[in-house]
């Protein structure tokens, strides 16, 4: 089963930018991937997708301050967060749409003043 493996979190200050890096184990190139966050205390969430054409779509909570990409030819799907809220603080997860990967450790992100 396909394994994630998640980097680049860290704190920042509202405003602040991160990007997220996700490696899967085996190719993405004709699959529906997907960041997640889950907040101490909340429930794990959506935040983007990104389909084997390139369509993307994002969650109202943060549709124009985050952007996700990949680069198949490095199994490596990517989430540039900009104008960081407090609000994002969590961890970030990524997986297929369906989330039938296995969930890897996340990445913690902290917007902190």
């Amino acid at each position: 089963q396909v394994q994630f493996v998640e980097s680049g979190g860290g704190q920042v200050q509202p405003g602040g930018s991160l990007k997220l890096s996700c490696v899967a184990s085996r190719g993405i190139d004709f699959k529906q991937m997907a960041w997640y966050r889950q907040a101490p205390g909340n429930q794990r969430e959506w935040v983007a997708t990104i389909a084997w054409g390139d369509d993307k779509m994002y969650a109202t909570s943060v549709k124009g301050r985050f952007t996700i990409s990949k680069d198949n030819a490095k199994n490596t799907v990517y989430l540039q967060m900009n104008s960081l809220k407090a609000e994002d603080t969590a961890v970030y997860y990524c997986n297929y749409f369906n989330g039938l990967g296995n969930w890897g450790q996340g990445t913690q992100v902290t917007v902190s003043s």
